[in-house]
């Protein structure tokens, strides 16, 4: 039997914009996009978006009813309309699921609206907590095992975090029922709103906690023993799992993040897992080579060997003589600079012994000096 079209109203797969082959996937993201355009809140200047938008969920929610659409697509709108309801029409009017019609569409506009009305709110996760730890780079090298005080809000010792005394019970609230939301009715739309008379908690404190006053908690500093690993730079976090403030209604606990910050080291700068040490030498050491004494960050020292002629900024690397890795990959490396230092308050005899060495002097003994001073007098001449 073919549907009758109805003077009064359009057709619903018209107004959804659809063929009447269309399926239930086809018809739901139809439905999303009209709701999304017309909805009121989006068509302020629009007199007729809201009696359009009434007219996209009229549509939707009877043709995503397999049986309602299937009496629609026989009798048309007279399956809804007073007795002459097809068969499975069931006495539906339009309308009368107005709100679960239109949900999905609310959660795409604003979120969901009506998420957490089956959850009592009586019980929440604890805050996360941040401490900041500053570390020594030997300890960041070897690792540490660090006895941490914490001031934190932990469960009522007294009402074990129920917030009640005496060990009684919180009682549901009897204004939203234990929701924790209340509705309210504006204009065209249901407004959830936090229950007034509990806070949202769902559930009210006849005999509050004398100790906590109902809050359920408490303040108090607690001493907790966390290993440092070897490798640690600034900046790295450590989270320990339930550590963090208790929750709120035995809710559990939130957890603890530590951010470790390395201090500067008198010897070795670093960068990664490299470590760098400038290392002042003697003006003969480093003309005739030598050897020098090398700290290393074990505590320990290693023998390096100046070959002659060497220069300040001169780089030596140590293998495997930084800073271990955080995650199991080869430590880093112990790079040496050379600082070449000239000599200070010199004795008559030393006078004498560097006037004696200036006098056999020449440039194949400092070729840096002549190459510059030979790009010098090219560039005086040319100012000339």
């Amino acid at each position: 039997m073919k549907r009758t079209k109805s003077l009064s109203k359009r057709d619903y797969y018209e107004v959804l914009g659809v063929s009447n082959s269309a399926s239930e996937s086809e018809l739901k993201k139809a439905y999303r996009t009209k709701a999304k355009e017309l909805h009121p809140d989006r068509n302020s200047g629009n007199p007729n978006a809201e009696s359009q938008f009434k007219e996209v969920n009229e549509a939707y929610d009877i043709l995503k009813d397999q049986n309602k659409k299937a009496a629609y697509d026989r009798y048309g709108h007279a399956a809804f309309e007073g007795g002459n309801a097809g068969p499975g029409a069931g006495g539906f009017h339009a309308g009368s699921d107005f709100s679960s019609a239109f949900s999905d569409v609310f959660e795409d506009l604003f979120g969901d609206f009506r998420g957490g009305q089956n959850n009592k709110q009586r019980a929440s996760r604890g805050s996360d907590l941040r401490y900041n730890l500053s570390i020594s780079l030997e300890e960041a090298y070897s690792g540490i095992q660090k006895t941490l005080n914490i001031p934190s809000i932990i469960n009522c010792s007294s009402c074990n975090g129920s917030g009640a005394s005496g060990g009684s019970e919180p009682s549901t609230c009897p204004t939203c029922s234990g929701m924790g939301k209340v509705r309210a009715q504006q204009g065209f739309f249901t407004v959830e709103r936090g229950c007034p008379t509990c806070s949202g908690m769902g559930q009210i404190i006849k005999n509050p906690c004398q100790k906590c006053k109902g809050s359920g908690q408490e303040e108090k500093e607690r001493a907790l023993s966390v290993n440092i690993p070897s490798g640690v730079e600034t900046g790295t976090r450590i989270r320990l799992s339930g550590e963090g403030e208790a929750g709120v209604r035995g809710g559990p606990s939130g957890d603890l993040y530590i951010f470790t910050e390395v201090m500067e080291h008198k010897i070795f700068s670093r960068d990664g897992k490299n470590l760098y040490c400038r290392i002042p030498v003697s003006m003969t050491t480093a003309a005739i080579g030598g050897e020098i004494e090398a700290p290393t960050i074990d505590g320990g020292r290693s023998r390096v060997r100046i070959p002659n002629g060497s220069q300040s900024g001169r780089q030596m690397r140590l293998r495997n003589k930084g800073m271990p890795a955080l995650r199991g990959s080869n430590a880093g490396d112990l790079f040496i600079e050379l600082a070449v230092e000239t000599p200070v308050n010199l004795t008559s005899k030393q006078k004498e012994l560097l006037e004696e060495f200036k006098k056999i002097e020449n440039t194949k003994l400092s070729p840096s000096i002549k190459t510059f001073f030979e790009k010098a007098k090219k560039f005086w001449g040319s100012n000339k």
